[in-house]
């Protein structure tokens, strides 16, 4: 987690430096989009849902003591995933126009659909790369090894950082792109020395005949459904923003990356962590340790997640102007893209859920359920996406019609997230419910208190002092205010965290 705080960090860092140099122009809008394609491509054909299908079924071989079935496995499907994923790419870069000028951006300027058209050629040999850095991600995080795949993100941050840095001044985005590639190949290669002493052996083949790369197979197949689906929202929200005018598309991308900060922190590295212990649990048919580790598991993600979103929410102009306005971003920028913020952070308690949820169902070998949840989700997303954004343009303007997209899907979100749940619920014969609500009402209690104290706060001060002061004075009191309550509440995950604190602690001071 605390290498995933640092990647996050280290994303925090690169948005600012792109930000500052592109701001919400179309320069920056061109990137977003491109990014949207590439991102696609990996999360459905390599990303998630591969990851999804092959950590249950390696982790099986191992844990029958089957190594050698478990790297065949690996390198089997290392094989097909990076032959499939080098044909889409390439398919991709051949109908790179069309894909951009007729679904994703028609709206866009003819100036940026021949940039996104050219940052994405260039983008997908990352998605290449990132095929086989995926994979090694799966096989680490099987064997409990986390440290290796969370440093990878920071040497993706750092190689497009270096890209904004040292290219960007005389190419432009384009150099943002580079740095992309680059960031791709730190990635892979930071993973590679954790295949030591694990036994790990190359087999070559396609492994048609193996029935494990079958069952990868099998279960990979809904996942990808799923994740197409759920891409669909956000190419469905790059077309209709594009529509929105200049630095729309761009507005609503800053705002979901610094939504997806506390949730990469707080709820996807959790659930990174733990998706191969309720693997194992399901495994060896250990009911009662299910049910009582995904409980625990979502209070911790709850308790963590909530006062991020009350934070994100009260101060989120403050934290978008300490952040990004500076250069290229100013504060109509500032303006845009808080107002985004603002309708994506009421969803991030649901996003966090999600990433308990989904791999509980993944655990027990169950990729159709949360597919056939999340292609109604989608399908609701769509028509809230057309029918919120049209709203906010009849009630306002164009700028701020995007913020019906970002309600959209927070909505959607949420529903999705109470369906799981209680579909999860009478799957095991309960999530120790009571115990769950009991700490759930703590950590909103609290971080209603919070949000109390944080607006107070900012009434109290005038509106001129800096966005540092401001911010920052605001995190320190909601923070306060949250702990406060918890402990006169004698909230468990308080006493836990206190606990783990100490224990860090402890021996460095011996």
């Amino acid at each position: 987690m605390a290498a995933t705080v640092a990647a996050r960090l280290l994303g925090l860092l690169r948005q600012m430096v792109i930000g500052r140099l592109f701001g919400t122009t179309i320069a920056m809008d061109a990137f977003a989009a491109a990014n949207i394609v590439t991102e696609t491509l990996y999360l459905v054909v390599a990303g998630g849902a591969l990851a999804s299908a092959f950590i249950p079924v390696f982790t099986g071989l191992l844990t029958r003591g089957d190594r050698h079935g478990a790297w065949r496995l690996a390198s089997q499907i290392a094989n097909l995933i990076f032959l499939v994923v080098a044909l889409f790419s390439v398919l991709t870069g051949l109908l790179a126009k069309p894909i951009v000028a007729r679904l994703l951006a028609p709206s866009m300027s003819f100036e940026g659909q021949v940039l996104t058209v050219e940052l994405l050629r260039t983008m997908l040999v990352a998605t290449v790369v990132f095929s086989i850095s995926g994979l090694l991600m799966g096989i680490l995080n099987a064997q409990q090894h986390f440290l290796l795949p969370a440093l990878a993100p920071i040497l993706y941050n750092l190689g497009i950082i270096g890209g904004a840095v040292l290219l960007a001044p005389t190419l432009g985005i384009r150099g943002v792109a580079l740095g992309v590639v680059v960031g791709a190949f730190l990635h892979l290669l930071v993973q590679l020395p954790g295949l030591r002493g694990r036994g790990a052996s190359y087999h070559w083949g396609w492994g048609w005949s193996n029935p494990s790369v079958r069952q990868v197979a099998r279960l990979m197949g809904p996942r990808v459904l799923g994740l197409a689906v759920t891409r669909v929202n956000f190419w469905v929200n790059t077309n209709l923003a594009s529509a929105f005018g200049e630095g729309a598309v761009s507005a609503l991308d800053y705002a979901m990356r610094v939504m997806l900060l506390p949730l990469g922190v707080a709820a996807q590295a959790v659930g990174i962590a733990a998706f191969p212990t309720f693997a194992e649990l399901v495994a060896r048919g250990e009911t009662n340790e299910v049910q009582r580790t995904i409980s625990s598991t979502l209070r911790g993600v709850w308790y963590l997640v909530l006062p991020a979103a009350v934070g994100l929410l009260v101060l989120r102009t403050q934290i978008i102007r300490l952040l990004f306005e500076r250069g290229e971003f100013t504060a109509i920028s500032t303006a845009s893209v808080s107002w985004a913020l603002a309708f994506y952070t009421i969803g991030l308690p649901g996003h966090a859920f999600l990433e308990i949820l989904v791999r509980a169902f993944y655990a027990m070998h169950d990729t159709k359920t949360p597919v056939a949840i999340g292609s109604a989700a989608m399908a609701l997303n769509v028509a809230l996406s057309i029918g919120l954004s049209r709203l906010f343009l009849a009630l306002g303007s164009s700028d701020v019609a995007h913020g019906g997209l970002a309600l959209a899907n927070s909505v959607a979100t949420l529903i999705e997230t109470a369906w799981l749940l209680v579909l999860l619920r009478r799957r095991l014969g309960g999530i120790q419910g009571r115990w769950l609500l009991t700490g759930v009402a703590k950590s909103s209690t609290a971080a209603g208190g919070m949000g109390a104290a944080i607006w107070i706060w900012l009434n109290r001060m005038t509106a001129h002092l800096p966005a540092l002061w401001l911010a920052g004075g605001g995190i320190v009191v909601g923070t306060a205010a949250y702990l406060a309550i918890g402990a006169a509440m004698r909230s468990e995950e308080l006493a836990l965290l206190r606990r783990f604190l100490a224990r860090v602690h402890g021996p460095a001071s011996e």
